[in-house]
């Protein structure tokens, strides 16, 4: 658990500048650069990631599991990260109506995905890595509206056109990722 725990720390704290040290967050690309400080942000995200996934992939090897998912959860579950694919995919295409009334929707896909593996997985390991994801979406969701709120931001509105084109990006994403790549890539086939 311990490299999980690490990792959790280092890429969710890279992540979390914004939410916490927003100001220091400012002077270091004062000083460093813009590119500078993507290149550290870059770096340390990167090893933060490996450490989780390294970690959780030990930690699934010896699981401690803390009560017993049922079925229906594991469906409402696949319902679920549809949603956040659709989420995700609203944060890149332009001029939806998704992202519109949102403002932040990959943040909150990020949100819908740890829930919806919380629902569906059991152990201690997932409650650790779904559990932190689901945190730092909620706070980052929050620091995110506050600063469109300082800022005065104002979103575009989205078009028929746009939305159905997230829609549509969004769909095809998760049946490939469920269908095809989730149990190659994370070991589990959530659909067979």
């Amino acid at each position: 658990m311990t490299l999980l725990i690490l990792g959790l720390v280092i890429f969710l704290g890279a992540h979390s500048t914004r939410i916490f040290a927003e100001s220091w967050r400012g002077a270091q690309i004062a000083r460093l650069g813009a590119n500078g400080w993507k290149g550290l942000y870059s770096v340390a995200s990167l090893i933060g990631f490996v450490l989780l996934v390294w970690g959780y992939g030990i930690a699934r090897q010896e699981p401690v599991p803390l009560w017993t998912p049922s079925m229906g959860l594991r469906h409402l579950a696949s319902l679920l990260t549809l949603v956040a694919f659709v989420f995700l995919a609203a944060a890149y295409v332009p001029r939806n109506a998704i992202k519109a009334r949102l403002h932040h929707p990959m943040t909150l896909g990020v949100k819908v995905w740890a829930l919806s593996h919380l629902l569906a997985n059991h152990t201690l390991a997932d409650v650790l890595l779904f559990g932190g994801f689901l945190l730092w979406s909620v706070l980052c969701f929050r620091a995110a509206r506050a600063r469109d709120r300082s800022a005065g931001t104002v979103y575009p509105a989205g078009t028929s056109a746009g939305t159905a084109i997230t829609v549509a990006a969004g769909l095809g994403a998760w049946l490939v990722f469920a269908m095809w790549l989730h149990g190659p890539l994370i070991g589990v086939r959530p659909f067979g």
